[in-house]
């Protein structure tokens, strides 16, 4: 009895010591998986771990618009319920704070002793590290206005540019998944920290806010590499330089002829492509490549070697058509076809798991089909002169129509940077 005993103890402890192995193993794979995508290299000093790199939440601009890529984000929307302003200039402060905090790896809120109120923090992320994580802030046109009122005294203040999306060709829009008046973006090396973040924010709105939509979205690829979307295509190849100035003033940053409380922020558009994939996966290789006008393997353009090659509107294949289709994605969205405007692309794909679906497009099948495709994420100077005038082109004559479907829709005025002791949008208020 005894040896048995004995026996099913080192058992035991030997299952444990595997397990332990295991899960190390594992943890060590995953942490070398995140630190080999895009965006990931170590911060000077820091552990190679990306779940140790910090950025900082202070500054002249918000963090999660030109920083490097990372691996995951949690994008939402909230409608405000409150008819106080005062309400709103609070949950602002007090959202500042916890993004700072937890930036930093800390929790949402300084933890408490007592047992008898709720947690100061739901504490899924505890341990994890900052993991790179940033949180960007937007302001959505129910700001200044709703239902036609100027509920907090702003509607003077809403930019110019911080238009109502017009409804494009095609679009199969989702009230569910579409506007909103506050916008979050948490981005982090880590699923479970982006979503920790905004479900931090969200439980600090009780009363004043209520979610409208969050979508988390993952991007992957090996480091100093474009990623992948689900197309099987490199996407964000043709994006202006995020780490040049010059070209972050031109084509991001909102400028002098804006309001002053936006000089320095930027315009998001954001955009839930769906993707049959199913349908596309069906194609033929070389007419995947004319739809998006690019070698699938390279990224280069079709007819050039290398994915940076410049894209030659000009080039005839051997028959005298342009080697570029005239409707692949490539053309239509390419600056020398949009008087050289460009946006900076911040896409993430998602997957949600699967449901039914119609396609609006030829074979018209009916089945289950994964609920798969783009968070299309875009930044931009003035969207009446960017987004809007390239998107219009896109959705009249993509040839990659046939394949997406546009099912959410929203735009927010990203301020600029808050800075310490102050809050984020505190110049809109006067505050």
């Amino acid at each position: 009895m005894t040896h048995e005993n004995d026996t099913g103890r080192k058992n035991a402890a030997r299952r444990a010591f595997l397990k332990a192995g295991a899960a190390a193993g594992a943890l060590g794979a995953a942490a070398a998986a995140r630190a080999a995508l895009p965006g990931h290299a170590p911060k000077a000093g820091s552990a190679v771990d990306p779940m140790s790199a910090t950025e900082p939440f202070f500054g002249d601009h918000q963090g999660g618009i030109v920083t490097p890529q990372q691996s995951h984000t949690y994008a939402a929307a909230f409608d405000l319920t409150t008819a106080k302003r005062a309400d709103v200039i609070q949950l602002l402060r007090e959202w500042t704070d916890a993004a700072a905090r937890m930036t930093r790896g800390e929790s949402a809120r300084p933890v408490q002793a007592s047992d008898d109120t709720p947690p100061a923090d739901s504490g899924e992320a505890l341990e994890l590290g900052p993991a790179g994580l940033t949180i960007t802030f937007g302001f959505g046109p129910g700001l200044f206005t709703h239902e036609g009122k100027d509920r907090y005294g702003l509607a003077a203040r809403r930019p110019a540019a911080l238009i109502d999306l017009p409804r494009f060709n095609g679009d199969q829009l989702l009230p569910e998944k579409s506007g909103g008046d506050l916008f979050v973006q948490a981005c982090a090396n880590d699923q479970q920290v982006a979503f920790h973040a905004v479900r931090q924010l969200a439980r600090m709105g009780y009363g004043a806010i209520q979610m409208r939509w969050g979508q988390a979205g993952f991007v992957s690829g090996p480091r100093g590499k474009t990623p992948r979307n689900l197309m099987g295509f490199k996407d964000g190849t043709n994006n202006p330089a995020a780490s040049d100035p010059a070209s972050m003033a031109q084509f991001v940053w909102a400028g002098a002829e804006g309001p002053a409380w936006m000089e320095r922020g930027t315009y998001t558009v954001v955009r839930r492509i769906r993707i049959t994939l199913e349908h596309w996966d069906r194609m033929q290789l070389g007419f995947q490549e004319q739809v998006v006008g690019r070698h699938k393997l390279s990224g280069a353009p079709i007819g050039k070697q290398g994915e940076f090659d410049p894209v030659d509107l000009e080039a005839l294949d051997k028959d005298g058509n342009p080697a570029i289709p005239e409707n692949s994605h490539v053309r239509l969205s390419n600056p020398g076809s949009n008087d050289g405007m460009r946006l900076l692309r911040r896409a993430y794909s998602y997957n949600d798991g699967t449901n039914f679906y119609i396609e609006r497009w030829p074979p018209w099948r009916q089945e289950t089909e994964f609920d798969a495709g783009l968070l299309f994420i875009a930044h931009q100077r003035d969207p009446r002169t960017a987004f809007v005038p390239i998107n219009d082109k896109l959705a009249k004559f993509d040839m990659m129509n046939q394949f997406t479907t546009h099912v959410g829709s929203a735009i927010f005025a990203c301020p600029p940077g808050a800075k310490p002791g102050s809050f984020i949008g505190a110049d809109l208020f006067d505050a």
